[in-house]
């Protein structure tokens, strides 16, 4: 493979493990996000500010602190970058942040009992609310510009060919690993209560569950997967900025779960793939038609392919046999 199809490939399984996750709380539990960049790009920021650490003093200005805080003229670093030096915390962050987001925002969501289209509407809305928080200068995360130039990861460069064929072997393991971990998740009981909360959440309720929990659950483990996806994304790519949390990037990830075929768990994937491989080849041949094939395709998936490409292709073979 050309270091620009490893680069290319590596990416767009980022993007399929976000997939995945929505498969798994709009598919199999029937909560439609319209915020999961927020967690994607929480995920990212925290590998970004440990990338950043990285650099040492070969930035621009040669200084311990990051360049974009130098140019502002910071002293010393912002409380929340205390741990932004060790790797260890770095992964724990990268965790631990998009969960308690996610949990804290689900727990007075799900409780309130906000569900349907105006859920979708209020995580659109924290995603943007976010969005501008980080373009801010004041925040520390370096405003609109965000995180680029990285030097190295561990110590070891990361432009090197071994490191970046380690990162993208290492994100198909990982999209390997949470495929496998999503089809024992939904095989299993807590799966069929949450496909029973999908199809008729009052009926899952006189039967003596609690579907808070249960979408509380499902929903924060989403947003960790959507958050190893944003760690994973930021060194192959060398850049994470807030227009990671635009809403538009999070309708994408619906539209990759909605083309693949939801509640399949492979089609997400499949959809990842299929959309994001055409915005390759489109955004360089004719990018001002972009943004209407998107808007065509997901019209035309909602309309002629409800169960999407997957699902047409099981209703080929079925017609076959």
């Amino acid at each position: 493979m050309s270091d620009y199809a490893v680069a290319l490939v590596g990416k767009i399984m980022c993007y399929a493990i976000c997939a995945l996750a929505m498969d798994l709380i709009w598919g199999y539990t029937g909560i439609l996000s319209l915020g999961h960049g927020l967690f994607f790009a929480l995920g990212g920021y925290a590998m970004g500010m440990y990338l950043m650490r990285q650099i040492g003093r070969d930035g621009q200005y040669h200084a311990d602190l990051p360049d974009f805080m130098v140019f502002l003229d910071w002293k010393v670093l912002p409380w929340h970058w205390t741990l932004s030096g060790s790797f260890g915390a770095t992964l724990f962050l990268v965790v631990a942040v998009p969960a308690a987001v996610a949990f804290v925002f689900g727990y007075f969501a799900f409780r309130s009992r906000i569900k349907g289209v105006y859920f979708s509407i209020i995580t659109q809305a924290m995603t943007f609310a976010a969005m501008l928080l980080f373009f801010r200068n004041e925040t520390g995360f370096g405003g609109n510009n965000g995180f680029t130039d990285f030097k190295r990861i561990l110590d070891v460069p990361l432009q090197t060919k071994s490191m970046r064929m380690a990162l993208f072997v290492l994100t198909g393991l990982a999209l390997l690993g949470f495929f496998l971990f999503g089809r024992w998740l939904v095989r299993s009981k807590f799966g069929r209560v949450l496909q029973a909360v999908r199809d008729a959440e009052q009926r899952t309720m006189f039967c003596g569950y609690n579907p808070v929990g249960y979408k509380l659950a499902i929903w924060t483990i989403s947003a960790v997967m959507c958050g190893v996806a944003g760690a994973l994304y930021v060194p192959q790519v060398g850049i994470i900025n807030p227009g990671e949390m635009s809403p538009a990037n999070s309708i994408e990830i619906a539209i990759w779960a909605a083309v693949g075929g939801r509640a399949t768990l492979i089609g997400p994937i499949v959809g990842a793939f299929i959309v994001n491989g055409a915005k390759s080849w489109l955004t360089v041949t004719a990018p001002e038609f972009w943004l209407y094939f998107l808007g065509a395709l997901f019209i035309a998936v909602t309309l002629f392919l409800p169960d999407g490409v997957v699902g047409l292709v099981k209703k080929l073979r079925r017609a076959r046999a």
